[in-house]
């Protein structure tokens, strides 16, 4: 491995060739962040999102919703945003607007949605639940949107405090295969870095990803994500600080610069 120091004018990811799990424009954005930092993003989306198997009843949840049926809706993935979005979803005034988190409040935003509440120390479903929980003593009515392979942990939570809560299924998520080119460039070094931004993703790094050197730095965007992916078989060498891209892209910047094992051959 290089240990050498970076030059004071190099970025601070110079050289290095990062596995951006997403495509989409989210993996568009992720990908400009780390070219700004001298970094080759190699966009390799491990998965996609697939429609409900019941989509009339996110319809009907969906217009309900509008209708102002709910204190509160709770989003938990910025493809909740996505599916929201896609459905020309408005959403009242009257309904408070809970996101696990800074990533999934800054796609509610962007597509002109407000915040009403993050977690301000867990971002997580358990986190959300229970400062939900502490601002509403009374019961509500609450809608909760999620993935298929989602844990329950917010519905419970919610209902175990007294709440009225709907949990609709969303999304799917699945996995895409990636190219034989990629596969190859992780088993031989040349991905020196893999974001791993869920535990989708982290799942899918394991199954597809056999033989990933001990030098490729595997990162999670946050203590849910890597314990997930703890779970799942996959190590991680580093947790971001904060559940952003931003702050997972630093936590890779903290490495020195790996190189492949035939990098220097002809």
């Amino acid at each position: 491995m290089n240990t050498a120091p970076h030059s004071t004018n190099a970025k601070p990811l110079t050289g290095w060739r990062v596995l951006v799990p997403r495509g989409g424009p989210w993996g568009d954005g992720v990908a400009a962040s780390l070219r700004s930092l001298g970094a080759v993003p190699v966009v390799a989306p491990l998965i996609d999102f697939a429609s409900t198997r019941d989509p009339e009843r996110l319809d009907r949840a969906l217009a309900r919703l509008e209708a102002g049926e709910f204190d509160w809706l709770t989003v938990t993935s910025a493809t909740t945003v996505d599916v929201l979005f896609a459905h020309g979803t408005s959403i009242p005034a009257s309904t408070r607007v809970a996101a696990v988190g800074e990533t999934t409040a800054a796609a509610l935003q962007a597509v002109g949605y407000r915040v009403d509440l993050v977690p301000d120390r867990d971002n997580s479903a358990a986190g959300m639940a229970d400062q939900i929980n502490g601002l509403e003593p009374e019961p509500r009515r609450i809608l909760t949107l999620r993935s298929e392979i989602a844990k329950p942990m917010l519905s419970k939570r919610l209902k175990a405090a007294g709440h009225d809560v709907h949990s609709v299924v969303a999304y799917r998520t699945v996995g895409v295969p990636v190219t034989e080119r990629i596969a190859r460039d992780v088993a031989n070094g040349r991905i020196n870095a893999i974001l791993v931004t869920s535990g989708s993703v982290a799942e899918q790094v394991r199954l597809q990803f056999a033989n990933i050197p001990q030098a490729t730095v595997i990162a999670a965007i946050g203590p849910r994500t890597a314990k997930d992916a703890q779970n799942s078989g996959l190590d991680i060498d580093v947790v971001a600080v904060q559940q952003t891209v931003d702050s997972l892209i630093a936590a890779v910047s903290q490495f020195p610069l790996p190189h492949a094992a035939d990098e220097f051959q002809a």
